[in-house]
């Protein structure tokens, strides 16, 4: 059913952390500089830079340098590779519960007098 996938696994490695998370919302809004990005965070811009990272070596940001200035923009595609995953998967556990609503249904109609 599911096939193991390194990018998969460094985009929900990268998802599972809130502040990467949080990046990836306000980057959702639209391109901003990793000084943007670590402004709602008590964090050190080394801090923000390792999380931009992490963002990037997923796929799931792309980082442009001019100057001094690094600007980042949400790169959406692995997203849509991990909603067809998770897809997948609800896909088939709405399948299970489906038998096993049967299957009580069942039971219980033969146990009624």
């Amino acid at each position: 059913m599911v096939n193991r996938s390194d990018s998969l696994d460094r985009v929900f490695r990268a998802l599972a952390d809130p502040t990467r998370r949080a990046m990836l919302t306000r980057l959702a809004k639209g391109q901003a500089s990793i000084g943007t990005l670590g402004d709602p965070f008590a964090m050190t811009k080394a801090a923000v830079t390792k999380h931009v990272k992490v963002l990037e070596r997923a796929g799931l940001l792309v980082r442009a340098v001019e100057g001094r200035v690094h600007t980042c923009r949400i790169d959406p595609a692995p997203l849509t590779k991990a909603e067809q995953w998770v897809e997948q998967v609800r896909s088939f556990w709405e399948g299970r519960l489906d038998e096993l609503s049967n299957y009580l249904a069942n039971t219980e109609s033969r146990r009624a007098p």
